[in-house]
């Protein structure tokens, strides 16, 4: 019987990496798929993938998967990570890639009993009914302790190819990976922002302040950030690297730094709350000007700032606006930390 093409659910972890090749040994052809999103990013599974002569496609997922952190149908997990609702998600979406590539079922490493929350299996058979195509699913690793889906019935795939592997160790995935000969094996550790415990505290801060879109989740990474009242958010770095990430993330905000010596920024992040992350061009509509945030709160960030600049005496110029146009300035005096905690976030 002529092998049917497969796509392959590729976190770039060593689980799926091990499905992947265990299926190309069966003599499967399989394209391997990672899901972007602002909270897991390409650059792991992406360097796993080359490393180990993987073609990898990446499809980024971030609205779909927005709207679905908002409300998830199982809930979250220790944190902020929806894993029965995402995995559910991908699915469905990686169905749809089907007749695209021209393949015929889906793969993923899962395996039973490895993640408290979304591998269990009650979990899997919540993800099989969210993702709608639960029947076109195998999980190489553990499929022998399943329930024989739509591709074992059909003999495309034979049951005894499969493996049998459950719990946490990884040390039946690592000798296998060592017989197929893989050149990286990633490391262990999950690289789902979701599910750390001072990213997440900053995320649910913005969506309770009505504040979730892609340009205010860029923010989240870095920095000490504070609060300054529900429409108005201070950045402040605390080294190079994350200035110069920063950098990267900054459009029309507002930035604050010392006149006179050199310290951290602070960037001021002002948006019309309107409790959705969807683009909507007038409810998103930019209120990043200085001439709109009142002389008040400018002393407030600039009080702030000065707290986290060593340099700098207890009173201060501060220059503030547009990147590249610090054109305006406030005089300001550096706050004590108590002054500071109820701004604080984190």
């Amino acid at each position: 019987m002529e092998k049917k093409r497969i796509l392959a659910l590729f976190s770039g972890g060593l689980d799926s990496l091990v499905s992947v090749f265990w299926m190309k040994k069966l003599g499967f052809e399989v394209i391997p798929i990672f899901f972007e999103t602002p909270f897991f990013e390409r650059k792991k599974a992406k360097h796993i993938a080359e490393k180990n002569g993987l073609d990898l496609q990446v499809i980024d997922i971030t609205e779909e998967h927005l709207k679905m952190l908002i409300s998830p149908v199982y809930g979250y997990g220790k944190h902020f990570n929806p894993c029965i609702d995402c995995h559910g998600l991908m699915f469905r979406v990686l169905k749809r890639y089907l007749d695209i590539f021209e393949a015929d079922f889906l793969i993923s490493g899962e395996v039973v009993n490895q993640r408290p929350m979304s591998q269990r299996y009650d979990s899997m058979n919540a993800v099989k009914k969210l993702s709608t195509v639960g029947d076109l699913i195998i999980r190489p690793l553990c499929q022998k302790r399943l329930i024989d889906t739509l591709p074992i019935r059909e003999g495309w795939v034979k049951k005894d190819d499969l493996l049998d592997i459950q719990g946490r160790s990884r040390s039946e995935q690592l000798k296998i990976a060592e017989e197929l000969g893989l050149k990286e094996i990633p490391n262990s550790g999950g690289g789902c922002l979701l599910t750390d415990k001072g990213y997440t505290k900053r995320l649910k801060e913005i969506i309770d302040c009505g504040q979730l879109d892609i340009q205010n989740i860029g923010f989240l990474k870095v920095g000490r950030h504070f609060r300054l009242n529900k429409n108005l958010k201070l950045v402040i770095n605390r080294h190079t690297d994350e200035l110069e990430y920063l950098h990267t993330v900054i459009k029309n905000e507002i930035i604050m730094k010392c006149k006179r010596v050199t310290g951290p920024i602070g960037i001021l992040i002002s948006k019309i709350p309107n409790g959705t992350h969807e683009k909507d061009e007038t409810a998103q509509e930019e209120t990043n000007n200085e001439h709109e945030i009142s002389e008040e709160y400018l002393k407030i960030a600039g009080s702030i700032l000065l707290r986290y600049c060593p340099k700098a005496d207890d009173e201060e110029t501060i220059c503030y606006g547009k990147q590249f146009e610090l054109k305006n300035q406030i005089s300001c005096k550096r706050f004590t930390d108590n002054e500071i905690d109820p701004f604080r976030i984190n």
